[in-house]
């Protein structure tokens, strides 16, 4: 195999250290879609007398503190991310909340939006700085639902295995600043609008369920989901729905006139920064791209047999990548994400092929209900698990992978990365060399 002069170190990795390899891989995708290397391309120095900040999702922080630095005037406002998630900024003031199922800390920051936006004219310049996570995040409920009913709701969606789309459509219709809401308060001001995509497709309506873009959806497609995933509501939110007095701001609507929405970071984009990365150690590399969606044992399996055709006469390294977001109906008790439980599911489905290294990883560094970004498998994580007394199926089937990977030692753990898009999967095969 041709190796490129400027391959050679990582080349060189890939055999004395194959999950350096692939943890290399990770962070290529996440810089990638950092606040620091995305937002500036999108403010060019940007001058206004005074501009109003408004920010919520997992990058939020980052995002604000990257505003700060490359707009010229006087700055203010507030972002609200998860907890763990805070770093320092001079002018824009930061909450931590809860994140998935919201808290009273982020409907207090919710509220002090909503008062913010509330107050602007149409001399004022808003910049919101909206990521992946703001649904949890930016809860203030409509006003004719309560705080305990629509965290119960997200609850049980959350439970049953629902999409993020599905999650954030009904999130939407029972919020008071979600689904172009927050536009509607912030109207006649001026408002630019930049997103780090976390959702397959990057429709800016479904980042943070959107709450300064216009909303497609209808109540009608809320109670699709609710009928579903069979969810139990009160029934005054559903007769609400019904007469469709729980309905969103649509695009006609003027609130938007003065609105320009940016999507400066895609998971998509990600992928292709950690393929170039493998690309430039001479590996031969495939990206099935950003919308990999399903039930994560299912994925776990399609991706096995996708290793098992294309390495039967595979010669040299290869590397599969993959983004999008997997789903677990949860029926067991464990502690786990999709990330660990894809892992877990993958190494057992890749108990008959040899060589196959793998990483899942979630792009914020958090997977699930964890502390980790996810886990690594290699050729040697069921024998080594036997050693221990460890039966991998039965922690796949109580859903409890993260004490799988954390008794095995091979728990992915980089803290919050400041950025959010999506799931990261990278699966090298290696061939004997003996």
């Amino acid at each position: 195999m041709r190796v490129p002069q400027f391959g050679l170190r990582l080349c060189t990795v890939i055999f004395t250290n194959p999950e350096k390899f692939l943890e290399n891989l990770f962070r290529a995708a996440v810089d990638a879609a950092s606040a620091g290397n995305c937002v500036p391309l999108h403010l060019s120095r940007m001058s206004h007398r005074k501009v109003h900040v408004i920010g919520a999702g997992k990058a939020a922080a980052a995002m604000a503190r990257a505003v700060e630095a490359n707009v010229d005037g006087e700055i203010s406002g507030i972002a609200v991310t998860r907890y763990g998630h805070g770093i320092a900024t001079d002018f824009i003031e930061v909450v931590e909340a809860a994140h998935p199922v919201p808290d009273e800390a982020g409907v207090l920051a919710a509220r002090r939006i909503a008062d913010l936006a509330s107050s602007l004219s149409q001399d004022d310049f808003v910049i919101c700085v909206i990521s992946g996570g703001a649904s949890a995040l930016l809860s203030l409920p409509h006003p004719k639902i309560t705080h305990s009913q629509k965290r119960d709701i997200t609850k049980q969606l959350l439970l049953a295995g629902a999409s993020i789309q599905e999650i954030n459509c009904v999130r939407k219709h029972l919020s008071g600043i979600k689904g172009g809401r927050l536009m509607d308060l912030i109207y006649p001001a001026k408002a630019l609008t930049l997103c780090i995509s976390d959702v397959v497709g990057d429709d800016p309506s479904v980042i943070g369920s959107g709450p300064t873009v216009a909303d497609l959806s209808t109540c009608a497609d809320v109670l699709s989901v609710i009928d579903q995933y069979r969810i139990k509501m009160p029934s005054s939110i559903r007769t609400d729905l019904q007469k469709g007095e729980l309905e969103t701001p649509k695009p006609s609507n003027r609130i938007f006139r003065n609105s320009e929405v940016k999507v400066i970071a895609k998971p998509q984009d990600s992928l292709l920064a950690s393929a170039e990365m493998a690309q430039k150690a001479g590996v031969e590399t495939i990206v099935l791209g950003d919308a990999v969606q399903g039930d994560t044992n299912q994925v776990a399996r399609q991706h096995a047999d996708l290793v098992r055709q294309r390495c039967a006469d595979q010669d040299n390294p290869l590397v599969i990548i993959s983004g999008g977001e997997t789903t677990i109906n949860v029926t067991g008790s464990g502690k786990g994400g999709p990330n660990t439980q894809y892992a877990l599911a993958l190494a057992l489905e890749l108990e008959d092929i040899e060589g196959v290294f793998a990483i899942a990883c979630d792009t914020d560094g958090i997977d699930g209900t964890g502390m980790n970004a996810g886990a690594l498998i290699n050729p040697s994580t069921l024998q080594r698990a036997k050693e221990t007394n460890l039966d991998p199926r039965d922690y796949l089937e109580n859903n409890d992978s993260y004490s799988f990977f954390e008794k095995l030692g091979d728990l992915v753990v980089t803290g919050p990365t400041l950025t959010n898009v999506n799931d990261f999967r990278a699966l090298c095969y290696i061939p004997n060399r003996g």
